[in-house]
């Protein structure tokens, strides 16, 4: 695995597969730190879902400045979800 991203408190190592790794010591926007993250095709019917069940929304759906569009959510156990897609970032578009 290689790095493909690093902001310094968050890298991500990838392999030529298009498997990923992230590795981070603190969420730099977020006021909660996730505990797991999973990225999926659409992020806003992954959020009218988790709303439709019930989940509390920790914290909303933001576009992130670094290609990423995002919520978190806390399941029934108390783990933070960061649930997201990569987008392009408002600056590029």
């Amino acid at each position: 695995m290689s790095v493909v991203m690093d902001h310094g408190w968050i890298v991500t190592l990838a392999d030529d597969a298009g498997r990923q790794l992230s590795v981070m010591t603190h969420d730099a926007s977020a006021a909660v730190n996730p505990d797991v993250s999973v990225f999926v095709d659409d992020v806003g019917e992954a959020l009218r879902r988790a709303v439709a069940a019930g989940a509390e929304i920790v914290y909303p759906m933001t576009d992130e400045p670094w290609g990423v569009t995002r919520f978190f959510y806390r399941d029934a156990g108390g783990s933070v979800i960061n649930v997201g897609m990569h987008t392009v970032p408002s600056a590029l578009q």
